[in-house]
């Protein structure tokens, strides 16, 4: 077993203004440790986790891969997260590159088919769009959970330069719920994208149904 990450440098303050990690980070934790041979296998050049919030994740795949193999990139529009994400690669010593900004567009043109690991737990729970508008707006912690209508505003912002993203052999690790319509999400990746994508674990946590799906290219 791969152990989490050390998250006890961040304190309770550090929580009010950054996700504290929970279940839906742990299934993604679960899923990446599933296909840790497999990543490996690979040689990932290009680590980039979109929504870094306590760098717990992108720690987790320098466990999986080694401090010195791999470049490890994060962003997140909150400041405090890309502050924590530093701070917790340093704590488990994973360099890691965080960059406050949106998504990844000003990013997009330097990493252009590059990304061979891409990790997005989005805010997936369903909210009005202006709620969801909002908490991207404020840049703050409400931005990690305002997934807007269907809880895919912000997915869907992302899902558009997946395919630009990932490299020729990449795969992009995805944080869904039962209510993002899981099947049809798969089904337009498929089709707009010829993405092929596999349920690599879910989980039941409370009244959300958890699913983290992979997707790569056919």
């Amino acid at each position: 077993m791969i152990p989490t990450p050390d998250l006890s440098h961040l304190k309770k303050t550090d929580y009010d203004n950054v996700y504290e990690p929970a279940e839906d980070t742990f299934l993604l934790l679960d899923a990446l440790e599933e296909d840790a041979e497999e990543l490996k296998a690979m040689q990932p050049r290009l680590c980039l986790e979109v929504g870094s919030g306590s760098g717990c994740v992108s720690s987790f795949m320098g466990s999986i891969l080694g401090a010195a193999t791999s470049l490890y990139l994060t962003t997140d529009i909150n400041s405090f997260a890309s502050r924590c994400t530093s701070r917790t690669g340093t704590q488990n010593k994973i360099p890691i590159d965080s960059v406050t900004t949106s998504l990844v567009s000003s990013l997009l043109p330097r990493i252009q088919r590059a990304v061979d690991v891409l990790i997005f737990n989005p805010p997936y729970v369903p909210t009005y769009t202006s709620e969801a508008q909002e908490a991207q707006d404020g840049r703050d912690i409400r931005g990690a959970w305002a997934g807007g209508i269907n809880g895919m505003q912000v997915t869907d912002m992302l899902l558009e330069h997946v395919e630009d993203l990932l490299s020729s052999n990449g795969r992009f690790y995805l944080v869904a719920v039962k209510e993002n319509n899981i099947s049809e999400l798969q089904q337009r990746m498929r089709q707009q994208y010829d993405l092929e994508s596999k349920i690599v674990l879910q989980r039941k946590a409370g009244r959300e149904h958890l699913h983290v799906i992979r997707f790569s290219r056919s």
